[in-house]
């Protein structure tokens, strides 16, 4: 075991492929504990601070959660509930909750401000989204990937379709080279990643036997993934006439029963980290159907909600690979 004791988590590129894999290990096995009822408190009286500048589902539900099981107290602070970035600079703040706190939690726009807070902070900090990377997201997806396909991630080959420029993207193709698997960025020339970070996780890969792909043809991308995954292309705040842009351009890359099939292996899964408009149920599904037409966006209601998706397990798991970051983190086991 490697011990992670007091280390921050900030991005997938600040650990090694054993140290990853160490933390696939340990999401393996504490949602096991959790199944069997044999969990023990390794956080007990722990207090986590929980910063917010961005709202959440599943983020904040699975901190909390995965805190409260092992012991631990939470405090969550949004925007209207924190002087950071407004009244108070993220390095006074982390020098002032770390005082009081046993970690810290981020959620936001910019990856200066989790790194700053880790700077400056004495405990552990974690990044729960930026811009720029989504580590508990791609820790989330690569035990996911492996728990379903019942073999390491060597054997596995994925693709990620749509937008690849920002967080999903980047956390998504270095978590795969770390983890040894075939990699596939699937997305447009305008919203492929920085050629840096392409370099930078064929470099990983190139010690751990895996394969990195970046292409804008949708067949050649999917033929032979075991995962298809993708993401939102809308963001709130951003221009409505960007939104109608983006989406006339991301729709060939919309996950199908067609591309589905495009894999050639009928036990493809797919996999979205949600929140997913699939349907007109919600009011930015309807905004954007008045601004193009389109009834469905990044993936079809046929797929989201076929037997291939993973979609509810993956973001049960988000509790258990969070919980692994807490305990691995915070207590080194």
């Amino acid at each position: 075991m490697i011990d992670l004791a007091g280390r921050h988590f900030l991005k997938e590129v600040d650990f090694t492929p054993d140290e990853w894999n160490q933390l696939v290990a340990l999401t393996r096995q504490l949602k096991a504990e959790r199944r069997s009822g044999t969990e023990r408190q390794r956080l007990a009286g722990k207090n986590l601070a929980l910063i917010f500048e961005k709202a959440s589902t599943r983020t904040r539900a699975a901190f909390e959660v995965a805190a409260r099981h092992q012991g631990a107290f939470t405090t969550y602070l949004d925007p209207a509930g924190s002087h950071i970035g407004a009244k108070e600079s993220a390095a006074d703040t982390a020098c002032v909750l770390s005082r009081m706190y046993d970690g810290i939690e981020f959620r936001g726009n910019s990856q200066d401000t989790v790194e700053t807070l880790a700077e400056f902070s004495s405990v552990p900090v974690w990044n729960g989204l930026t811009d720029e990377w989504h580590p508990t997201q791609s820790l989330c997806d690569a035990f996911t990937m492996v728990e379903s396909a019942g073999r390491p991630g060597s054997d596995i080959a994925f693709a990620y379709l749509g937008d690849a420029r920002f967080n999903m993207g980047n956390s998504m193709l270095v978590m795969g080279a770390m983890m040894g698997m075939d990699v596939r960025l699937v997305a447009p020339a305008a919203f492929q990643p920085d050629p840096r970070l392409v370099s930078g996780a064929r470099e990983i890969a190139s010690m751990t036997g895996g394969r990195v792909t970046v292409t804008d043809d949708v067949a050649h991308g999917v033929e032979g993934a075991d995962f298809v995954h993708t993401d939102v292309w809308v963001s709130m705040g951003e221009p409505k006439g960007v939104w109608a842009q983006r989406c006339r351009m991301l729709a060939p890359y919309r996950v199908t029963r067609q591309v589905m099939e495009a894999t050639g292996k009928p036990e493809a899964k797919f996999m979205h980290c949600l929140p997913a408009f699939h349907d007109l149920n919600t009011s930015t599904a309807r905004i954007v159907h008045d601004l193009t037409g389109m009834r469905e966006l990044e993936v079809s209601d046929e797929v989201f909600n076929s037997e291939a998706s993973l979609v509810f397990e993956q973001a049960e798991n988000r509790l258990h690979s969070i919980k692994a970051v807490l305990v691995a983190t915070l207590s080194g086991c």
